[in-house]
Parts: structure tokens; sequence; C-alpha cells
């Protein structure tokens, strides 16, 4: 038997998978997230065997989320699902631990073996999450990523400094090194290029 906790801010998709896992393998839901935050409270709470978790969610997204977790329980096992599998999201969610990654437009069936996969020590990468990260033609480092992707979130250069762990010198070295390479004049340009163009 493997236990899950499901966090997905689509409620229909949530309590769809929360009713078909179980007659498509041996599992258990232990419970519901429909956000970040009560993702992060629901897998520490309840310490299941997968957390199978949206990429994208209100407040505290999927990757926000799993940074937290695993600071608290590195050794989560963690399938992420999403329905836009970015360029760059693989690397970063694969840089956090994270085990598997799935097509939110899976049949539960396939989820469930995903699930039974990684309960079993394996790793599992959907072919088309996969070919979509092959072809990743983001010119952004990691950290200009991550400055604009709290550019986004409506952090100030202070709060993203605090965030991060880094000087606001250095936050402001590389907004300018994205809207350098964006081609934008401010950095809420920039972080709405990158995201129309699928790089966060």
């Amino acid at each position: 038997m493997t236990t899950v906790v499901l966090a997905d801010d689509e409620a229909l998709l949530r309590k769809a998978l929360a009713a078909l896992l179980p007659l498509e393998g041996d599992v258990t839901v232990l419970a519901e997230a429909e956000d970040g935050e009560a993702a992060v409270d629901a897998t520490l709470r309840h310490r299941p065997d997968v957390l199978v978790i949206d990429l994208e969610m209100p407040g505290v997204d999927g990757l926000g989320a799993v940074e937290r977790i695993r600071r608290e329980r590195p050794e989560q096992v963690i399938c992420m699902v999403t329905r836009h599998a970015r360029p760059g999201v693989l690397r970063k969610a694969l840089k956090l631990g994270v085990q598997g990654f799935v097509s939110k437009a899976a049949e539960p069936a396939h989820i469930a073996e995903v699930v039974a996969a990684l309960h079993a020590g394996r790793r599992w990468i959907d072919p088309e999450v996969s070919a979509l990260a092959v072809v990743d033609d983001c010119p952004l480092t990691d950290r200009e990523v991550d400055v604009l992707r709290a550019t986004r979130d409506g952090y100030s250069v202070a709060e993203s400094a605090a965030r991060l762990h880094l000087a606001e010198g250095t936050v402001r070295n590389y907004l300018s090194n994205a809207m350098r390479k964006t081609q934008t004049r401010t950095r809420h340009e920039a972080a709405r290029y990158a995201r129309e163009h699928d790089w966060l």
C-alpha cells in the first residue's frame, strides 16, 4: 500500500484523482491540499510515501512548496504534475530532488503506475516532458530566473534579496542581465517576457 497526499488547486481534478487512484492501484490518499501552503502542512503532518503536487498553484507554487518540504523532510518522494511542462522547469524540479514528472493530462491509471514506481525507488519523467526540456532555449541563468520569478510574484528587490539569500546589489545585477537578455526596460517587463516565453 502506498500513501499519498494530493495537492492541486483544481478541485474537480483533485477530487477525481483522490477517487480514482485507489481504484487503479494499492493507493491510500491521506489528505488533499488546494494550494502550496496547504501542501506543505499536509505533507509534514501526514508524511506520505509520495506527494503528488501540481506545479502551478496560487500563492506558494509547486516548486516553492517542494523547496520548503525538502528543508524539513529531505527524504520525501515527490511526483510533480503539470499541464504546461515549461522548458527549464524540469531542471529546477530535478535540482530540488523531485523524482517524478508527469503530465496533468495523464490517465489516473498512468499516474498510479508512476506513484508505484516512485515508491519503489525509481524515477519517472514522462517522454513529452523530457522532450521539452531538451529544447530549452532559455538564455537566462538559474539565478536570473529566480530573481524574475520573485519579481513576477510581486516581491521588491529587497524582499527578493532576503528570500534568495543574496545581496541587493547582486539581485540588481541579475535583473540587469535579465533585462539585457530579454531586451526589456524594467524588471517587470523582463519577468513578463520570460513568463510569456515559458522560461519561469
